[in-house]
């Protein structure tokens, strides 16, 4: 589909999944809540007819599991589930930069120089809240860059496996924030240099760090 071309308008059914989706992964509807398509239909003024399509599919993605006299309930992760994901993070992410290092093109290389420009400049200004959503940006641009075919949907659908509520970022940390900083920096000159090697080693240190984090708070 080219640019110019009106994109077909989303179904209730992809609106609902696409709201529950990032409501999920954001935690902002934590692990152990009980989603009655009733209320869920209310909320967001649509019938139950879309609100369980969109709950089927996401227990597909294995965010929401079906328990008898409970019906649907968000899936509670634990510490080792949250190993796991940081685990198999660092391993898609390093290869994506790999790849990226030998195909990423310049005009790439300048928006994700741009991109981490505008998370340097929100840091300093004290605007934390915006680095998160950046950070996931930056990443997935990479890894679209280095596996167009599969490895960039199958990153997404790694990161929205596993909630990341508002108040546990990283980036809230300014100690973290420097490092992540420059973790991103040092991606960015690997990328330039044609290095996949250190492109893919730094990935995945800056996301085995991340997972470190989490785990200690």
């Amino acid at each position: 589909m080219s640019p110019s071309e009106p994109r077909p308008p989303m179904s209730k059914a992809d609106y609902v999944y696409s709201v529950l989706l990032d409501e999920i992964r954001t935690g902002r509807i934590p692990g152990g809540t009980a989603l009655r398509a009733g209320e869920v239909a209310k909320r967001l003024g649509v019938s139950v007819t879309p609100v369980r399509e969109a709950l089927r599919r996401l227990e597909k993605d294995r965010l929401i599991s079906y328990e008898a006299h409970h019906g649907a309930t968000v899936v509670d992760l634990g510490d080792e589930a949250l190993a796991e994901y940081y685990g198999l993070r660092a391993v898609v992410e390093g290869l994506g930069a790999r790849l990226a290092a030998a195909r990423i093109t310049p005009g790439e290389l300048d928006g994700l120089r741009a991109l981490h420009a505008s998370m340097t400049e929100d840091a300093a200004q004290g605007r934390n809240d915006r680095l998160g959503e950046q950070s996931r940006r930056f990443h997935l641009t990479i890894v679209d860059i280095g596996g167009p075919a599969f490895l960039g949907e199958h990153a997404r659908s790694v990161r929205n496996s596993f909630p990341v509520p508002a108040e546990a970022s990283l980036w809230l940390d300014e100690t973290q924030v420097k490092a992540q900083l420059e973790a991103h920096e040092g991606i960015l000159a690997a990328l330039e240099a044609a290095d996949g090697d250190s492109a893919e080693r730094i990935m995945i240190d800056h996301v085995r760090r991340a997972g470190e984090f989490r785990q200690q708070q």
